[in-house]
């Protein structure tokens, strides 16, 4: 991110660099849409400026911040990714009258076959079940 910052903020002057001659005044009505054009850009960059550098020192600030929640939040993305699997295989978000919002699967997933079945509570003998 900052190297694109850097790279912008690096183009900016060499843009507002007048190096082309000047086109033939033959064709007044384009040179001085041109013209015109050359100055609302170079005010604009003026203007931005202070936002660019302001910006910068503000992603110096937070730069650390982000890093650390970066790290953090990864591995909790990537295996919610893993879960998802493809986006395409949801519906559109419905929003339940109680707040909940689901997301439904367009084709029910079909759990894996069981490696061995798992055993159920064993009734003791008057039939009760041990919670």
């Amino acid at each position: 991110m900052r190297l694109a910052l850097a790279l912008c903020l690096a183009a900016a002057p060499a843009l507002a660099q007048d190096t082309a001659p000047e086109p033939p005044v033959a064709e007044d009505g384009f040179s001085l849409i041109e013209e015109g054009a050359r100055l609302f850009l170079r005010g604009l960059m003026a203007e931005m400026e202070p936002a660019l550098e302001g910006m910068d020192q503000a992603l110096d600030e937070v730069g650390p911040a982000l890093e650390e929640f970066g790290a953090e939040i990864g591995p909790r993305l990537r295996e919610l990714v893993a879960m998802i699997d493809d986006f395409a295989n949801y519906g559109a978000p419905v929003m339940l009258p109680n707040g909940d919002i689901l997301i439904p699967r367009k084709t029910p997933l079909v759990p894996p076959p069981p490696d061995e079945p798992v055993p159920g509570p064993v009734p003791g003998p008057d039939g009760s079940i041990e919670l």
